[in-house]
């Protein structure tokens, strides 16, 4: 490799694997953790499972405008201008932090109303789960709003492994206190919920704390004398609020779709919800390499380098598509083990290892291009396009694809992952395309 290039690959590596190491504990953490659940009986996973659909939704779109501050940031890193990028950090806690209070004082006053729209007639233990668990975490809001920010701005400057510390002690205090509520007081649900609220707390105070210290290239001190400046906010809700919108919209048609798989049963519901954890597990360490591509095309293009931004697409892709093999390798052999450990029904287990052997079979084909892909658009502003294509796509394959496959065929859950499969590949042909094009670098990010 040239060794005029911005990123060696030992460099791309120390930004690399911290990522991976967060987001797959993360994960496995996140698996443990439905596992617990699923102990407490069926009812308990089901609510989980589906109030987890709402606060994806929102956990999306405030992690899609950081990811907005995460190209500012790094756009101005690569430019040079450390003062522009410590303010562009501070107006993204701000507005972030603001929106996210927002957000969960209309799910805490509305969250009746709220669960009885989306999910409509669940059976009544379910719907009272759920009730309990959407106020604890919805308490939780802010909190993981801003870690994810001040995470996105740690990664910003090539820093990964100060969110990766935070994140792992974060997700063992949320195991542990699964431990502690669940089997000790016997709080069911409720104890969930509250290991959850108290590990993202952990999490907001800590990289708050670290943001301010010294010798680093953005620092934040004085978070009470912050002011909005409307010219940057301006400028990170530009990028943010489309890749918020996209996220958005595709977990609204995850709840759309959930909605449908409520009307199955408490066996299916169960049984797409483990695959659903499994399936995200397959995924994480390759969307690392998503996040990781967002700080490295950001900084090239701000150093006016866009060469070196399309050189290192093509080669983290290839990464990409080599670990996400893996991945389901892995997967697909712990599947049974898992449906065994977690006590679930025969009748939920059996669907969940169907489902996830016939993911590992399409996923490895399609996957790279529809999530990889657009981490690099995105960083390079490209943030209109990747919307409306994600939107067209989702709406079209995921959602009307999958009732269409569920009332007239009666699929059931194998449905849903038909529709996926076909807004991936939907997805990865326009973005392969736009790559090709080279438009996603003509874009004008910062001044």
């Amino acid at each position: 490799m040239n060794k005029d290039h911005m990123f060696s690959n030992n460099a791309l590596k120390k930004l690399l694997i911290p990522i991976i190491i967060e987001q797959l504990l993360s994960s496995l953490i996140g698996t443990v953790d439905t596992m617990m659940v699923s102990n407490v009986g069926d009812e308990a996973m089901s609510a989980v499972s589906l109030v987890n659909s709402i606060n994806v939704l929102v956990m999306q779109a405030f992690s899609a405008l950081a990811t907005g501050g995460v190209i500012v940031c790094s756009q101005y890193i690569g430019k040079k201008d450390d003062e522009m990028a410590n303010k562009a950090a501070g107006q993204l806690l701000f507005s972030v932090g603001f929106l996210s209070v927002i957000v969960m004082s209309f799910c805490l006053i509305f969250r009746t109303g709220l669960l009885g729209w989306i999910f409509g007639s669940v059976e009544e233990a379910v719907m009272e789960n759920s009730k309990t668990y959407l106020f604890y975490t919805a308490l939780s809001f802010p909190f993981i709003a801003v870690y994810n920010s001040g995470a996105a701005i740690f990664r910003a400057q090539g820093v990964t492994k100060m969110p990766m510390k935070i994140s792992i002690i974060s997700n063992l205090i949320n195991v542990c206190g699964n431990a502690i509520f669940i089997w000790v007081f016997h709080w069911e649900v409720m104890g969930v919920a509250l290991a959850t609220l108290i590990s993202r707390v952990f999490s907001a105070v800590v990289v708050l704390y670290f943001l301010r210290q010294p010798k680093q290239t953005i620092v934040v001190k004085n978070y009470h004398k912050i002011r909005p400046d409307f010219r940057i906010i301006k400028t990170v809700l530009r990028i943010g609020i489309p890749s918020g919108v996209e996220n958005s919209m595709f977990q609204l048609g995850k709840l759309m779709i959930q909605s449908t798989v409520s009307t199955m049963g408490t066996a299916a519901i169960a049984g797409q919800a483990m695959t659903s954890t499994l399936e995200s597990l397959q995924s994480v360490a390759a969307s690392s390499v998503g996040v990781a591509l967002t700080t490295v095309v950001g900084q090239c293009i701000g150093a006016s380098r866009r060469d070196e931004a399309k050189y290192y697409v093509k080669k983290m892709s290839v990464w990409s598509w080599c670990i996400l093999v893996t991945s389901c390798i892995i997967v697909l052999i712990l599947v049974r083990p898992v449906t065994i450990l977690a006590g679930m029904e025969p009748e939920s287990a059996k669907i969940c290892v169907s489902l996830i052997t016939t993911i590992v079979l399409v996923k490895p084909f399609i996957w790279v291009p529809s999530f990889t892909f657009v981490a690099a658009l995105r960083a390079g502003g490209d943030v209109k396009y990747t919307m409306v294509t994600a939107i067209i796509s989702m709406w079209i394959c995921r959602v009307v694809l999958c009732i269409f496959l569920v009332r007239q065929f009666d699929m059931g859950p194998l449905a849903v992952w038909i529709g996926m499969f076909s807004d991936w590949t939907m997805r990865g042909i326009f973005f392969g395309t736009r790559l090709r094009s080279g438009k996603w670098l003509k874009h004008k990010v910062i001044e």
